[in-house]
């Protein structure tokens, strides 16, 4: 398959014969909800409060994640009309499916050390894009690309019995692309797995091409990639996110740091010396997320 940038459109169709076997969680209701009422001439808030105040655990769920650091709301956030008001919808159907993510994988109990990691690289890359400020760069998409990015592998870990063992090889390889090592074994990876979900569950098309991308050494440079600068710095985030959780829990542990953070650390504008700068501020945000 090309391994240059595709849209949404495009992914479907190149990976509709080697995905049959996959599945792909449905997208919720709720978010085609909100959708059609971004879509009115004049969108109703309080409907959609009503919507999402019909789930309890969702309404909850939201009003924690509005509160949260990482979105980056100064206002504090009491109840589902003030997350609403203060996120505005696009922001907010990021937020559903967020929170949405994990409940989409019914069993997936013994997979509680991956949704904790993706959980802090997320609340890491909504705090990282507000300190570094960078340019079209907003907390939700970072949080929301954080969560998402690697949801891939717990679909591929549910379908291929022989997964697992591949996962750890490819955590392991320091000089092949994760996704390369995948690939050498199986007809697909979690990159391209992730995007397709990301653009049937209506992620921003900035969110889906960086997920696709994100072990693409390639794609962090402008001059040999076409992804958008927003992924790119989308992934550069995530990415260094996950190495502060390295180094300050030894949770996630890879070999793409060595791969992609050279590139990363261009991308943002920084250094080490700035990344243990921030040292102290990652851990709260980490112990935020516990």
């Amino acid at each position: 398959m090309d391994t240059r940038l595709v849209g949404p459109e495009r992914v479907e169709t190149a990976l509709e014969a080697n995905l049959r076997a996959i599945d792909i969680p449905p997208r919720p209701l709720i978010i085609d909800r909100i959708r059609e009422e971004m879509m009115q001439d004049n969108p109703c808030l309080r409907r959609v409060g009503q919507l999402i105040n019909a789930d309890v655990g969702l309404a909850a769920g939201l009003i924690r994640t509005a509160s949260s650091p990482s979105f980056g709301l100064r206002a504090r956030v009491r109840s589902v009309a003030d997350a609403l008001m203060l996120l505005g919808l696009e922001v907010t159907s990021r937020a559903v499916a967020a929170i949405s993510l994990r409940r989409a994988f019914p069993n997936s109990g013994h997979y509680a050390r991956f949704w904790d990691a993706s959980a802090r690289i997320a609340a890491l890359s909504g705090w990282l894009a507000q300190e570094l400020d960078l340019p079209g760069v907003h907390a939700a998409d970072a949080y929301t690309f954080g969560l998402f990015r690697d949801c891939g592998i717990v679909i591929l870990l549910r379908r291929l019995p022989s997964y697992l063992q591949t996962l750890a090889r490819a955590n392991d390889d320091a000089e092949r692309s994760f996704t390369a090592v995948e690939r050498a074994e199986h007809p697909t990876d979690h990159a391209v797995v992730g995007a397709l979900m990301a653009v049937d569950w209506w992620l921003p098309d900035e969110v889906s091409e960086a997920i696709r991308h994100h072990h693409d050494p390639a794609a962090l440079t402008p001059v040999e990639s076409d992804l958008p600068t927003l992924s790119r710095r989308l992934i550069a985030v995530s990415q260094t996110a996950e190495y502060l959780l390295q180094q300050l829990r030894g949770e996630s542990r890879t070999q793409e740091w060595q791969k992609l953070g050279e590139a990363c650390l261009l991308l943002l504008g920084i250094d080490q010396e700035d990344l243990r700068g921030m040292h102290a501020e990652a851990t709260a945000i980490i112990e935020a997320v516990d």
